[in-house]
């Protein structure tokens, strides 16, 4: 995915499957967002995301922490190979670790990570689950920018999704995932148009006309 004029670039990071990366490369394509992918980084060699980067002509680098003396060390050199291909925007793809401080200082307020809940519930793993186990009756999903917390960081979008009386985690995690593949382009979206500012803990969105428009997937609305 070759870079053209003033596109963001964006750097992804992966450790599995990569359907969100997978959506934002569709939405680079369809145009919905003026970006190009410099680089995909992985700590998992066997990562399907690695094959949407082959056939999208996207760089990868397999990068494992076990290499790396500390953790710190392990994230430094992920900040090195995202500043040598000029990346603006990191964007966490199901990474599943929690990124530390070295990358968090290279790249303050630009990196992005999507959450398949309505932060601040439910964070950390198995969030579909922990919505059923609690009984709620709207879930969704979130996309923030990342801080030292574990999906702390301001949000900037959230999406909501119904949860039905025969819901199960994977039933569930399936509709969430829909629209997380809508918000998550959306965002970078934003980001790329520079009209995301982001005060203290709440992220302005410059330019939103109204309250209305928001994405959201009402219970009411006929599924």
């Amino acid at each position: 995915m070759t870079d053209s004029g003033a596109h963001l670039r964006l750097g992804v990071l992966a450790s599995g499957r990569g359907s969100n990366f997978q959506s934002i490369i569709d939405a680079i394509r369809s145009k919905q967002i003026k970006a190009v992918v410099a680089v995909l980084i992985t700590d998992n060699p066997s990562a399907f995301a690695i094959e949407r980067a082959k056939k999208n002509d996207i760089e990868h680098l397999i990068i494992s922490p076990k290499e790396f003396g500390s953790g710190d060390d392990f994230y430094a050199k992920i900040a090195e190979e995202l500043k040598k291909r000029r990346v603006e925007l990191v964007i966490l793809a199901g990474f599943m670790r929690i990124v530390r401080k070295p990358l968090i200082d290279a790249f303050p307020n630009r990196i992005m990570n999507i959450h398949p809940a309505l932060l601040p519930s439910f964070p950390g793993l198995h969030a579909q689950k922990q919505a059923l186990d609690y009984g709620v009756r709207i879930s969704g999903c979130t996309v923030h920018f990342v801080d030292e917390g574990m999906d702390t960081g301001p949000v900037i979008i959230q999406a909501a999704v119904p949860v039905r009386h025969d819901d199960t985690e994977v039933i569930l995690s399936e509709r969430i995932l829909k629209m997380e593949h809508k918000i998550y382009p959306e965002a970078i979206r934003l980001f790329s148009e520079g009209r995301l500012e982001v005060r203290g803990r709440t992220v302005k969105i410059k330019g939103q006309p109204t309250p209305d428009a928001a994405i959201v997937n009402s219970p009411l609305m006929k599924p």
